[in-house]
C-alpha cells in the first residue's frame, strides 16, 4: 500500500473539521482532509442552513396570515417550487461540494476522498488501501448521522430521515414526524404550513422534553393553532407502508396513516468504525472524552458532535478553534461548557443556554426562577407575541436562562454573555435594557429573580 507523509491528517470535514483542516493548512503545515460524503457536513447540505431557509418561507407564510386585524386583509397561496430551487442551487449546488473542495486545496490543503480509520499511532487508512501518516496528529471530526430506532417493519420502507425532508421537491399531503425534538419540531411546523396533514409523535410526555417545560407548552400551542396533532407519551411499536401509505402502530393508542413518516429521533456517532481502539481509545463508547484541550490521546484531538457536548455547528467551531491554536502552539483557553447555547427554530423560535431548572436542582444548586411573559412587555404586546423569558439562578449567579419569542435566539445573546461571564444578578439589574425592545423582557424577570 502507499505511504503518504502528513503534519496533520483531519478525519471528517464538518464545519468544524474542515475550519481546523484549512486553518492548519493556511498556517504552513502540510494537511491531509479526509471526507467520505460532503466536505461541509450536515449543516450546508441538510442541516442548519437549507432548513432554515425552509423556516423563513414559512415563517413569511404565517406572517402573511397575521396581516388581519393588524394591517388590512391577506392571502396566500404556499409554493413548495421556490423553497426547493433555492436549497438546490444556492445553499447545496445540487448536493456537490467541489465548491467547499476547491477552498480547501486553495489553502494549501491536500484533500483525500474516502472513510478513514485509525489502523496505529499517527496512522490513517483510507478505503482500507491508502495508509496516510501523520508527524503531529490525527483530527477526528467525523460528525454523526440520523439515529433509525429499530422499530419492527421499519427497515426497507420507504421513510425520511432530515435528509429526504430537505430534499424533497414537492410536500406530502400528510406527514407523521416521528420524534419532538428540535429537528422534528422544525420541519413538522414547515410542512404543516406549507399545507401538509402532519402529526408529530413523541415517546416523552411533552415536544422538545430537553428545553423548560413552559417552552414545549408554547411550541404546543402553536402546533395546535398550526394544524399539528401532537401525540405525547406515544411509543411507535410498528411501521407498515402498502405502497402508498405509511402506518405507524402506537402503544395504548390508535395508529397513525400518511404518505410519508419522517424519522428524526436523534443522532448516532458511529465510532466503532473510527479504529479507536488503535490508540488506546475505547470503541464501544457513545463520544469520545477529550480534555481541555480537546485531546484525546496522544497525538489525538477530537471535536464536534463526537465528544457529546452537544451536535451543533456552532460546538465544532468553537472546538476547532482551541485544537488549531494547540497544534500550533498558540495561547488558547481550555474548554467551558457551561454556557452552551442552543436554539430551536419553530415558531415562536426557543433560545436557551446553560442549565434548565430541573438539572440545577439535580446539581442541588440554591436555585431561584423567575419567569415573564413576553406578550407583558410592550414589544410583545405591540406584535401580539406570545413568549416567555425563564432565568435560572445559583443564588445571586445566573446559570440558565430560556428565551422565547419572535427573536428567541437573538434575545439569547444578552443571556449567553451573562451565564458565560457568570455576570452577577445584581450587576445585570443595574443595566439599560432599550425600550421597547424582545430583550427588555429580560430586565423584568430579573427584577423578579429574589
Amino acid at each position: 500500500m502507499a505511504e503518504e507523509e502528513y503534519d496533520v491528517i483531519v478525519v471528517g470535514l464538518g464545519p468544524g473539521g474542515e475550519d481546523a483542516a484549512g486553518r492548519l493548512a493556511a498556517a504552513g503545515l502540510r494537511v491531509a482532509g479526509v471526507e467520505a460524503g460532503l466536505t461541509g457536513g450536515e449543516c450546508p447540505y441538510w442541516g442548519c442552513v437549507p432548513s432554515k431557509m425552509m423556516i423563513r418561507a414559512a415563517d413569511l407564510i404565517a406572517e402573511t396570515r397575521r396581516v388581519p386585524g393588524m394591517a388590512g386583509r391577506s392571502s396566500v397561496t404556499p409554493d413548495w417550487s421556490p423553497v426547493a430551487r433555492r436549497i438546490r442551487e444556492e445553499a447545496t449546488d445540487d448536493w456537490d461540494d467541489k465548491v467547499a473542495v476547491d477552498r480547501f486545496i486553495g489553502k494549501g490543503g491536500h484533500f483525500v476522498r474516502g472513510r478513514g480509520r485509525i489502523t496505529g499511532p499517527g496512522e490513517v487508512t483510507v478505503d482500507g488501501e491508502r495508509v496516510l501518516r501523520a508527524r503531529r496528529g490525527i483530527v477526528l471530526a467525523t460528525g454523526t448521522e440520523p439515529a433509525v430506532p429499530p422499530i419492527p417493519g421499519l427497515s426497507g420502507t420507504p421513510y425520511w430521515t432530515n435528509h429526504q425532508a430537505i430534499e424533497t421537491e414537492s410536500v406530502p399531503g400528510s406527514l407523521i414526524v416521528l420524534g419532538g425534538g428540535a429537528i422534528g419540531v422544525e420541519l413538522a411546523q414547515v410542512f404543516a404550513r406549507f399545507g401538509a396533514s402532519v402529526t408529530v409523535v413523541e415517546a416523552m410526555d411533552r415536544l422538545i422534553p430537553l428545553e423548560e417545560p413552559e417552552a414545549s407548552g408554547l411550541v404546543a400551542g402553536a402546533f395546535e393553532r398550526d394544524g399539528i396533532e401532537v401525540r405525547t407519551g406515544a411509543k411507535a411499536t410498528g411501521v407498515s407502508h402498502d405502497g402508498r401509505l405509511f402506518t405507524l402502530e402506537v402503544k395504548g393508542g390508535s395508529a397513525v396513516r400518511a404518505e410519508r413518516l419522517l424519522v428524526a429521533t436523534g443522532r448516532r456517532t458511529g465510532l466503532a468504525a473510527l479504529g479507536l481502539g488503535a490508540v488506546g481509545l475505547d470503541e464501544s463508547a457513545g463520544s469520545i472524552e477529550t480534555d481541555g484541550r480537546m485531546r484525546a490521546a496522544e497525538g489525538v484531538w477530537a471535536l464536534g458532535d463526537i465528544t457529546g457536548r452537544g451536535a451543533f455547528t456552532h460546538m465544532s467551531m468553537y472546538q476547532a478553534n482551541i485544537v488549531v491554536n494547540d497544534i500550533l502552539g498558540e495561547p488558547v483557553h481550555d474548554a467551558e461548557y457551561h454556557a452552551v447555547p442552543r436554539v430551536t427554530f419553530t415558531d415562536p423560535e426557543v433560545g436557551a443556554v446553560g442549565l434548565t431548572e430541573a438539572q440545577a436542582r439535580e446539581k442541588g444548586l440554591d436555585v431561584r426562577v423567575a419567569t415573564t411573559d413576553l406578550a407583558a412587555s410592550a414589544r410583545g404586546w405591540i406584535y401580539r407575541a406570545e413568549g416567555l423569558v425563564k432565568l435560572v439562578a445559583d443564588g445571586a449567579t445566573l446559570v440558565g436562562a430560556t428565551s422565547v419569542g419572535p427573536c428567541g435566539g437573538e434575545v439569547l445573546g444578552l443571556l449567553t454573555l451573562a451565564v458565560h461571564e457568570r455576570v452577577p444578578v445584581p450587576r445585570l439589574r443595574e443595566m439599560i435594557y432599550a425600550y421597547p425592545t424582545f430583550h427588555r423582557a429580560v430586565e423584568a424577570a430579573l427584577h423578579e429573580l429574589r
